[in-house]
């Protein structure tokens, strides 16, 4: 319970995603994530982000603890039926994976497989019940069971909306946290004085709030972003700097760093870096927090 122990104690945890692989070839994946284990407090491994077909989030999960890697596996709406969530949980934890962390899941329409029908059996706020369901001992039938597990629950928040949008947001913190979720996980951020509003009326609710740091990879993610994500703001500066750079992958780096220090100055618990795909950058960026 490495997480959690950061948590209690009030120290930063840091957070990464590492994507399973596209197959079975796992050599990849672990190599990345033994190379930083020792700054890296837990791995979240994605249920198939962006609807994109690949390893499952258990699977993926289970060789990094066999590997002496802590964990968060993500538990995903879109894919599986009651039934099978609930197996998977049970069979997690069995495992020796104490971290999840309940999200909805992107549309099939963005992924690999279009003709793929979502699932979505139980929506987040019957996911969260299910795992509290199950930590008290019953499944959602009310049948007792054979041992219980004793989750670390996360989920995710939107951090970057505004007025009613926001509102509703923070009324949503409020439920996940009364639903048993204890750290939530931001959508990308790349100016904090953006989400001020946001982080005003979370810090009345009781939930750890971890912003996540993206790596970019190019000018042309970066504009993406700014002209198609409303919700996510790019400043115009970083924009600028990045335009300017001679070495813009080496400056995507430097950014991320220094973006992951400033969420760590500014005494949040923690940082979720998504390398998106730049998993072997991980280590750079991390260097000197």
């Amino acid at each position: 319970m490495h997480l959690k122990r950061k948590f209690d104690t009030g120290e930063f945890a840091i957070i990464a995603e590492m994507e399973p692989p596209k197959g079975v070839d796992i050599s990849k994946m672990v190599a990345g994530a033994a190379k930083v284990k020792h700054k890296v407090d837990a791995f979240i491994v994605p249920e198939m982000s962006s609807a994109v077909m690949r390893m499952s989030a258990l699977g993926g999960a289970m060789v990094l603890q066999k590997n002496g890697i802590n964990t968060v596996m993500q538990v995903c709406c879109r894919d599986r039926n009651r039934l099978a969530l609930q197996a998977d949980l049970l069979s997690a934890y069995a495992c020796g994976i104490f971290n999840v962390m309940a999200v909805t899941g992107e549309d099939p329409g963005f992924g690999d497989h279009h003709q793929t029908k979502p699932v979505y059996d139980i929506d987040l706020t019957g996911l969260l019940k299910a795992i509290q369901n199950l930590q008290n001992g019953r499944d959602m039938a009310g049948i007792d069971l054979a041992g219980k597990p004793s989750f670390l629950v996360g989920s995710t928040v939107n951090a970057g909306l505004e007025g009613d949008e926001l509102e509703k947001e923070i009324g949503e913190i409020n439920r996940k946290f009364e639903a048993g979720v204890r750290f939530l996980i931001t959508s990308p951020i790349f100016d904090l004085k953006a989400i001020e509003p946001f982080l005003e009326k979370a810090a009345k609710t009781q939930a750890r709030i971890i912003p996540t740091v993206l790596l970019l990879k190019s000018v042309g993610m970066a504009r993406y972003i700014q002209q198609n994500m409303k919700h996510i703001r790019i400043p115009p500066e970083l924009l600028t700097r990045l335009q300017r750079a001679p070495d813009k992958p080496g400056e995507c780096v430097k950014i991320a760093g220094e973006m992951v220090l400033k969420v760590k100055e500014e005494g949040f618990s923690g940082v979720n870096i998504s390398p998106m795909g730049w998993e072997h950058k991980l280590s750079d960026v991390l260097e000197g927090i």
